[in-house]
């Protein structure tokens, strides 16, 4: 893929930006060392950030907005491509997801493949949504109004996440939020996709990822509410945005996945940004169709939470 691909106002930041080496044991784990030592990001005014200890993971992250929010809450799960990264890696878009929507945001840690495989990830996500839950009143938030969302493997955990909790009964989630969602393992199977060289995030990554996460890619079955995007019946899930750039090697899962669900029922809004690689609002953070994109999710949000 070559730069001139992407988005005039992206370029810089991907033209610094290199591949993750996830297929390197030994510098997979020094970057899994070095997010462990990321500082906080500071609190801006009217925000606090709260550390709790819960489940088998590291824990939660709760960012309130002052006088507590409006009721609602979001719970956010970080990206990594299953085997990296860490909710304080998601610091400052956390506090902004607050301060824009008026809302709790309740960050997941959970534990990374390919020491803990599925279903151990999920399970993770799972017990932070039962801590929302049952936490909910004693925060001022009302457990109808609650979201899940996530980006790149946060994201298609998200989508597996909402899926589960749909099957188990109970109170459901509000809104699925999903950027650039990491949702099918036979993405990564297509080895003609290898020769792509994706920015950020490309196809041999995406192997390793949901290698860790599977034992394998491209299966003839999965168990359930591994892989998002093998549900067969979308039908009753709540409704969903799924945002991606055009470029992103994810882009063709997600856009199939939004029309299966608006097939099965599901209010779907997809918003495909051209020029947009992997992770765009991130690692572009600050340029203008980020801000853009950021604004319309915000908005979308906004309105499914009330």
């Amino acid at each position: 893929m070559k730069l001139s691909e992407v988005n005039p106002e992206l370029r810089h930041a991907y033209r610094i930006t290199r591949q993750v080496p996830v297929g390197n044991p030994l510098l997979l784990e020094l970057m899994r060392r070095l997010m462990r030592l990321m500082p906080d990001a500071k609190a801006p005014g009217g925000l606090t950030l709260e550390k709790i200890p819960w489940g088998e993971a590291a824990g939660l992250r709760v960012y309130t907005p002052e006088g507590g929010g409006s009721g609602a809450a979001l719970l956010w799960i970080h990206g990594g491509g299953m085997v990296m990264g860490s909710a304080v890696q998601d610091d400052r878009r956390c506090f902004a997801t607050a301060r824009e929507l008026d809302a709790v945001v309740v960050s997941a840690e959970y534990r990374l493949a390919p020491q803990h495989p599925f279903p151990l990830p999920l399970d993770d996500c799972l017990d932070a949504w039962e801590w929302l839950q049952q936490h909910a009143t004693e925060r001022g938030i009302d457990p109808q109004r609650v979201a899940i969302g996530g980006q790149s493997a946060g994201g298609g955990l998200a989508a597996a996440l909402v899926q589960r909790i749909h099957d188990q009964g109970g109170t459901q989630p509000t809104a699925q939020w999903l950027f650039c969602p990491m949702l099918d393992d036979r993405t990564a199977a297509n080895r003609a996709l290898d020769a792509v060289r994706h920015l950020a995030w490309n196809n041999r990554s995406n192997r390793v990822g949901w290698s860790a996460l599977l034992g394998t890619v491209g299966a003839p079955g999965t168990p359930d509410y591994a892989v998002p995007a093998r549900r067969a019946d979308l039908t009753g899930l709540p409704p969903a945005w799924i945002g991606t750039g055009d470029i992103d090697l994810f882009h063709d899962e997600n856009l199939a996945y939004a029309e299966r669900l608006t097939a099965d029922g599901v209010p779907t809004t997809f918003d495909m940004v051209p020029g947009g690689p992997h992770a765009f609002e991130s690692i572009g953070a600050g340029a203008e169709v980020s801000t853009a994109y950021l604004d319309r999710a915000h908005r979308w949000l906004r309105e499914r939470l009330g």
